[in-house]
């Protein structure tokens, strides 16, 4: 087997081997030592030479080592192809000089603090530790000319937390999906290692230059239909003549779920409950209001906001009542009022209103509040009957309930 260069200021191919072992934290001995034991997939084939893939590899080891995997481990997992992973961090990392602090204060134009700020906001965590990119200092600027726009600092830190979450549930999905759907089969196959590699750093080659634009095609199709609602929730606002604190919204919030989904999971099984659930969403998702949108999912319960409690309560009746043959039937629960609006989420009273309505609801069952009633009353192909007075958890004053359904005939 071939073995890496010894003098560290000779390149083998694009990379040094002192540049290699530094990059991960370790010797050179140790970087030899893995070289020879076969830890670093590709590395010995004719003509050996070091590539930000075969470095990524070293980091991955390194990063495994410090966790506490034996050598022998690691060795089995690299023979699996369960490593061939690595290459693709190379792709994503940036290349080029690094920039101190300092730096990238005086070129970004924005002080210590909030740098460390926004990378913590955006879910980054710390500062990188080996100093900022020059993507890094790109990225500052545009930060510095957006405050300099007039946007509020509070409005934009919320602006890129929300970004962030929403970009890392992105970057999970696509790491998860590629996993399941690609890695693993190539695994089960019986493919070998460094064939899986090249397969995969190729897929990821190919399909990633996708990202952006798939993303900003969505963001401007998105972000013009929201605009939309919003100008028409403003005047709507207007013409109520009353006003809300600041910060605040009025929404209409639905809660749904699959009714008996705990119970499914004992007596079907974790994959057709989850079946259920992909199903419900995909119809949750068909269906909704132009208005409206899901907020978030926990399990097999979705947060759904709209800003027409009609709307949404015509849509919620006619949810509960389309149920695939064999799934648990969904229950959903209603309200409307001021809800306090951060990072994208909404909170407040009347959102956890909302939250107690639906565990009050049956299977099939659409409950609202007087408050959507008042609002939706007029609707010709709903009617509302009256259950009664009921305490929810977690408030004092009794809530008036009503069942929402399709008007016969």
């Amino acid at each position: 087997m071939a073995q890496p260069a010894d003098d560290p200021g000779i390149a083998t191919g694009e990379l040094t081997l002192a540049q290699v072992a530094a990059g991960a934290g370790v010797s050179q001995d140790t970087v030899r030592r893995w070289v020879a034991r076969g830890l670093v997939p590709g590395y010995g084939t004719p003509p050996s030479r070091w590539t930000p893939a075969g470095a990524a590899y070293v980091r991955v080891v390194a990063r495994l080592r410090a966790r506490g995997h034996t050598l022998e481990r690691i060795k089995r997992a690299s023979d699996n192809g369960q490593l061939a992973v690595g290459p693709i961090e190379a792709l994503l990392s940036s290349s080029g000089p690094r920039h101190s602090l300092r730096e990238a204060v005086r070129v970004g134009d924005l002080d210590a603090e909030l740098i460390e700020r926004l990378y913590s906001t955006t879910g980054l965590g710390a500062l990188p530790a080996d100093g900022f990119s020059d993507e890094d200092l790109q990225i500052l600027k545009y930060a510095s000319a957006v405050l300099d726009a007039g946007l509020p600092l509070p409005a934009f830190l919320q602006l890129m937390r929300v970004y962030g979450q929403a970009v890392a549930q992105i970057a999970e999905a696509e790491v998860r999906l590629i996993h399941l759907y690609v890695h693993e089969p190539l695994m089960r196959a019986d493919v070998p290692s460094a064939e899986i590699a090249e397969e995969m750093e190729g897929l990821a080659r190919d399909v990633l230059p996708f990202a952006t634009p798939f993303m900003t095609y969505l963001h401007g199709r998105l972000l013009a239909q929201f605009v939309e609602q919003d100008m028409i929730g403003h005047m709507e606002a207007d013409l109520a003549d009353d006003t809300l604190e600041e910060g605040r919204v009025r929404v209409a919030i639905a809660f749904a779920d699959l009714a008996g989904y705990a119970r499914l999971t004992v007596e079907r099984g974790d994959a057709a409950a989850l079946g259920a659930v992909e199903r419900f969403v995909q119809v949750v998702e068909q269906t909704l209001p132009a208005d409206a949108r899901v907020i978030k999912m926990l399990g097999d319960e979705v947060m759904v906001v709209a800003s027409d409690p009609a709307a949404l309560t015509a849509w919620a009746v006619e949810l509960a009542s389309s149920v695939q043959p064999g799934d648990p039937p969904p229950r959903i629960g209603i309200h409307s009022g001021d809800a306090l609006y951060r990072d994208g989420d909404y909170y407040g009273r009347d959102v956890n209103q909302a939250a107690r309505v639906v565990a009050r609801a049956g299977g099939g069952e659409v409950l609202v509040t007087r408050a959507v009633v008042d609002a939706a009353g007029g609707l010709e192909s709903i009617e509302f009957e009256r259950i009664g007075e009921v305490r929810l958890k977690g408030f004092s004053e009794p809530t008036e309930l009503f069942l929402a359904s399709a008007r016969p005939g």
